[in-house]
C-alpha cells in the first residue's frame, strides 16, 4: 500500500522535476575554452566544423579556376607558337638591338589584369624599371606604356608622372591580331620614340616563363644605323620597286614589325599567366587540403577530449552517489 502511494505521488511531481533546469556539474579537469555561454559545452568543436567548412569551400574554388586556366592555356597556346613566325622574319633582317643607346625610349609593360597568378607581374614591373634605369640620363627621356591593370596598380605608385598611356582589359575579349593592331597604332599616335621595348613573359611550359625584352626602331634610326653598318647596313642590298622611297618604306616596315611584336607578345603572356594560374592554384588547393587534414585531427582530439570529459564526469557522479549510500 505505501509503494503504490509513492509511485502515485512521484508521477505527479515528475513533471515539475523534469521542467527544472539542471545546472551541468563542472569538473575541475575541463578547460575554459570548452566551455561557451549557459553552459553549453565544447564550444571549440563547433569552430574547428566552421573553418573546416570554410577550407573546404575554398579547396573547390581553387580547383575549379585551375580547370579554367588550363582551359584557356590550350585555347591560346597553339596560336602563340603559331605566332612566332610573324616576328622572327623581323629579326633575321633587322636583328634585335636592346643595348642600342636613342634619345626617346618607351617601355612597353605586359602584365595582366587579373591576380592569382604567381609573379609574373611584379617580374616585368622589375624588368621595366631596371629599363628605366639603364636608358634615362641628362639629354634622355624614358616614358612607360602599361598594358594590363595589376602593372598599372604597381606602376602608379611612384613612376606616375613617367607613363604616357594605359591600356586594360585587353584580355576582355578573345584576342586577335585586328585587336593588337589598333592597340599598336594608338602606342605610336600617342608616343614618340626612337625605341620601343616591350617588356613581357615568354611562355615555356606551365611553370616557366621568361621575362623577354623585344626592341623595335623608329625609322629613322633604322635609317641611320644602316648608314652606320653591322646587321642593318644590309638594307641597302636590297632593290625597292614601287614608287615609295626608303623612308615610306621603313615607316611602314617599322609599324608592321610592332604590331607583329605586340600580338606575339601579348599572347606568349597570356599563356604565361594561365600557366602561372595553374600552378598557383593547384599549390593552393594542396595547402588546403594539408590545412583540412590539420584539422580534421584537430578536430577529432577536442572531440575525443570532451567525451571523454564527460565520462568522467559521469563515473564521478555515479562514484559519488555509491558512495553517499
Amino acid at each position: 500500500m505505501a509503494m503504490a502511494v509513492f509511485r502515485r505521488e512521484g508521477r505527479r511531481l515528475l513533471p515539475s522535476i523534469a521542467a527544472r533546469p539542471i545546472a551541468p556539474i563542472r569538473s575541475p579537469l575541463s578547460s575554459d575554452q570548452e566551455e561557451g555561454p549557459l553552459g553549453v559545452r565544447s564550444i571549440s568543436t563547433q569552430v574547428v566544423r566552421n573553418r573546416m567548412k570554410s577550407v573546404k569551400n575554398i579547396q573547390k574554388i581553387t580547383k575549379a579556376m585551375k580547370m579554367v586556366a588550363a582551359s584557356k592555356l590550350r585555347a591560346v597556346q597553339g596560336r602563340a607558337e603559331n605566332s612566332r613566325g610573324l616576328w622572327q622574319p623581323f629579326t633575321a633582317l633587322l636583328g634585335d638591338n636592346p643595348s642600342i643607346d636613342v634619345k626617346k625610349s618607351v617601355v612597353v609593360t605586359l602584365s595582366s589584369d587579373k591576380g592569382l597568378c604567381g609573379g609574373i607581374n611584379s617580374t616585368v614591373v622589375k624588368v621595366s624599371r631596371a629599363l628605366y634605369k639603364l636608358n634615362a640620363g641628362p639629354e634622355k627621356d624614358v616614358k612607360f606604356v602599361i598594358v594590363g591593370e595589376k602593372a598599372k596598380a604597381i606602376m602608379f605608385r611612384d613612376s606616375k608622372n613617367d607613363i604616357s598611356l594605359t591600356v586594360t582589359e585587353l584580355n576582355k575579349n578573345p584576342l586577335n591580331y585586328a585587336q593588337v593592331s589598333v592597340l599598336a597604332d594608338d602606342i605610336l599616335k600617342n608616343v614618340e620614340f626612337d625605341a620601343l621595348r616591350i617588356v613581357y613573359n615568354k611562355f615555356h611550359s606551365v611553370v616557366a616563363f621568361l621575362p623577354t625584352v623585344a626592341t623595335v626602331l623608329s625609322p629613322e634610326i633604322i635609317e641611320k644605323e644602316s648608314e652606320v653598318g653591322g646587321k642593318l647596313g644590309e638594307l641597302d642590298s636590297y632593290e625597292i620597286e614601287g614608287g615609295e622611297t626608303k623612308g615610306e618604306i621603313l615607316q611602314n616596315l617599322a609599324e608592321f614589325q610592332f604590331s607583329c611584336v605586340m600580338f606575339n607578345a601579348v599572347l606568349e603572356n597570356a599563356c604565361s599567366e594561365m600557366g602561372a594560374r595553374m600552378s598557383a592554384m593547384d599549390s593552393s588547393s594542396r595547402n588546403a587540403g594539408e590545412m583540412l587534414d590539420r584539422l580534421t585531427i584537430n578536430y577529432n582530439r577536442t572531440r575525443q577530449a570532451s567525451i571523454t570529459t564527460e565520462l568522467i564526469e559521469i563515473i564521478s557522479g555515479a562514484s559519488a552517489l555509491e558512495a553517499a549510500k
